[in-house]
């Protein structure tokens, strides 16, 4: 009874076999490529040339960044036109950018290169290639037609690159080889001009003039400077004997003050340039930092005596015009009186209105301006009697001190009217300020706070609006103590409502990219799910295993998605991970199949011949009528190993961009017109 169920399931295996076959067998119809680089179901080519020519297309591999399969077959059928039909071989087979199809029909005599359209081969070069090819297929020589091919898509062989790389090579060694000698000239030249300029900087520095002198230039200089800033002070020393004969000594005592520090200068200079011609040796660097100090000195003295030589020109002129300037001088005091009436009341206003600590620069500004105005009289009355007695120079004196005296008197007593008006726009300012932070504080409650840093924020902020509202009203008010509190409040209601707009827009991001990624990873679950289903003889466990866990992180993400869209998003992304794991494995498991005890696409269970090539669809079907009636639908596998099996991506020559999906390839093949007929 066992031996005839044996029987009936053999004959019934043998009958789907030859129903799956027969319309194979013209194979004309797009096919799945052989193991190897040429699938010859046209079989027009010999062992030998097999060997030939997939021993050229293994070199064109290891020789350059392309592969090149071959198809040969009867006709093009289903489609009939060249192009479509090679192209459907090339995406249904996942080949990758850098993967070329030749597709030859022998009886229909037509061919066509199948490439995708960021290969490394251009296509006028593949329209060039085909021209080529013509005499060949004409011949029938098609040993011929493939090796010109890949000939024409390697190149040179890679003699070309390698000349390439050779002339890069000569060209770095020899400019290496120039380079060491320029370095070597430019050292030693360095050299001599370390030694000749001594501690003279090598790269000059824009803010350091004397950056571009040598150390000899240096010292130069500062023996010039010093002689100049010594010949200077005698002059200036003169002068203020001069000055001090006809003006007196009230007069010229600041002239004194500066000449004395002139003085002072120059005897830290001499000191240095001791230093320097003393019988201890310095080093470079510390004789030319002391030449620049000497320089600097001199330059310093240069510009006090500049300034005295100024005040002694102005003294002069004002001795030479006394009664004129004396006159121009009780005017301005004549014009002071308004200003220094107006500066007490003004005060008065301001401190019935202001706190003291508000007034604190101003508080004796009236008093002050007051001494200044009286002796800005007694100074007028004094050059007045020195004008008179002839005395022209203790009335220049006299005339000047009136005239500082009045311009001091006069800055005083504007600076009280000047803050008031600097503080009554203060005030104006810190209510601005503080309508803005109430709406600060209105916004703020309308974001999200998770960590209550936001209502931390508003309540801080509330009671400085309370404490600035209650200052601003009172009579004793400190409007810059309230601005500088509000200032303080608004910085930091500010950062926290843009830390909580930040927030809602990273919720939103992260929202938006939720229902993105959820969509595209329940797609890419359907699209794996079917083709397993649909394939289920051929695939194995490990593409299931990644299904089922991608449909979890997807149950589990959608569970998540009202709560913490965050964790959901990333088990969306998990999801669509696994999803694309499980395609991929699951093709792989598609390609590699082979049903027990057969050679290469279809053929009898029973000893009977199969025919070259074969479809993977059929596979599918009699892997799972085989698992049905053997393991109860279960469909086991077995995968061609060896040189009869498909190559993966370590070795062989398939590359990574060949498998898995044919993503690579983006939106497949090129559809270039193209193709030749012979």
């Amino acid at each position: 009874m066992t031996k005839r169920w044996l029987t009936l399931a053999a004959l019934a295996l043998a009958a789907v076999a030859g129903v799956l076959t027969a319309p194979a067998a013209s194979a004309t119809d797009p096919l799945t490529l052989d193991a190897g680089y040429v699938t010859d179901q046209a079989d027009v080519l010999s062992a030998d040339e097999e060997a030939t020519v997939e021993a050229r297309l293994e070199e064109l591999t290891a020789n350059s960044n392309a592969d090149l399969f071959v198809v040969l077959v009867d006709d093009f059928t289903n489609p009939s036109d060249n192009v479509k039909w090679a192209d459907t071989v090339a995406d249904s087979n996942n080949l990758g950018s850098e993967q070329y199809l030749l597709a030859i029909a022998v009886d229909g005599r037509s061919y066509y290169i199948s490439a995708a359209p960021d290969g490394p081969v251009s296509f006028d070069q593949l329209d060039t290639i085909e021209d080529k090819m013509v005499p060949f297929a004409a011949d029938g020589d098609w040993v011929g037609a493939i090796t010109l091919a890949a000939d024409e898509i390697q190149g040179d062989g890679g003699a070309g690159a390698l000349r390439t790389v050779l002339i890069v090579v000569g060209v770095i060694a020899a400019a290496l080889l120039v380079w060491l000698v320029i370095a070597l000239v430019r050292r030693a030249r360095r050299n001599a001009e370390i030694r000749k300029r001594g501690a003279m900087p090598e790269t000059p520095d824009p803010a350091d003039p004397f950056s571009t002198l040598t150390d000899e230039q240096v010292e130069t200089q500062a023996g010039l400077a010093l002689v100049q800033a010594d010949d200077a002070i005698t002059s200036s020393k003169e002068e203020l004997g001069f000055a001090v004969a006809q003006f007196g000594e009230g007069a010229t005592e600041e002239f004194t003050r500066v000449v004395d520090a002139a003085k002072a200068k120059i005897a830290e200079a001499f000191d240095l340039k001791q230093k320097l011609d003393d019988e201890i040796e310095d080093t470079i660097h510390d004789r030319r930092a002391w030449h620049i100090r000497i320089i600097r000195i001199a330059e310093e003295i240069d510009d006090l005596l500049d300034d005295n030589t100024e005040a002694f020109d102005a003294l002069r002129k004002l001795e030479q015009n006394a009664p004129q300037e004396l006159e121009r001088v009780r005017g301005e005091r004549a014009a002071l009186n308004p200003v220094l009436a107006s500066a007490a009341p003004a005060l008065s206003t301001l401190s019935a209105t202001y706190d003291p600590a508000a007034l604190t620069t101003v508080a004796d500004n009236p008093a002050q301006a007051q001494e200044r105005a009286e002796l800005a009289d007694r100074s007028i009355e004094a050059a007045a009697q020195a004008i008179a007695a002839g005395r022209s120079g203790e009335a220049a004196f006299a005339i000047r001190t009136a005239e500082q005296s009045v311009a001091q008197a006069a800055q005083l007593a504007q600076a009280v009217s000047t803050l008031g008006a600097e503080l009554a726009a203060i005030e104006t300012q810190s209510q601005a300020l503080v309508t803005e932070l109430q709406a600060d504080i209105a916004a703020a409650q309308q974001l999200p706070d998770a960590t209550g840093a936001i209502a931390a924020a508003s309540s801080a902020t509330a009671q400085q609006l309370q404490l600035a509202q209650a200052d601003l009203a009172s009579t004793k008010r400190n409007p810059q103590r309230v601005l500088e509190a509000l200032s303080a409040a608004n910085a930091q209601i500010d950062a926290a409502i843009a830390q909580g707009r930040e927030g809602v827009e990273r919720s939103r991001r992260v929202q938006q990219m939720l229902e993105q990624t959820l969509a595209q990873a329940n797609s890419e679950i359907r699209a794996a799910r079917e083709f397993i289903e649909t394939r289920r003889g051929t695939v194995g466990s490990t593409a299931r295993t990644r299904l089922a866990n991608a449909e979890a992180s997807l149950t589990q993400a959608l569970n998540l998605r009202a709560t913490d869209p965050e964790a959901s998003l990333a088990e969306a992304n998990r999801a669509l991970a696994l999803a694309g794991q499980a395609t991929s494995a699951a093709q792989s498991d598609v390609q590699a199949y082979n049903p027990p005890g057969y050679d290469s696409g279809w053929g009898s269970p029973f000893g009977g011949g199969s025919s070259s090539g074969g479809s993977g669809i059929g596979g599918d079907i009699l892997g799972g009528i085989i698992g049905g009636l053997l393991a109860g639908g279960g469909g086991g596998s077995s995968r061609r190993s060896g040189s009869s099996g498909w190559r993966s991506s370590g070795g062989g020559g398939f590359r990574s961009s060949g498998f898995g999906g044919g993503g690579s390839r983006g939106g497949g093949r090129s559809g270039r017109s193209g193709g030749r007929r012979f």
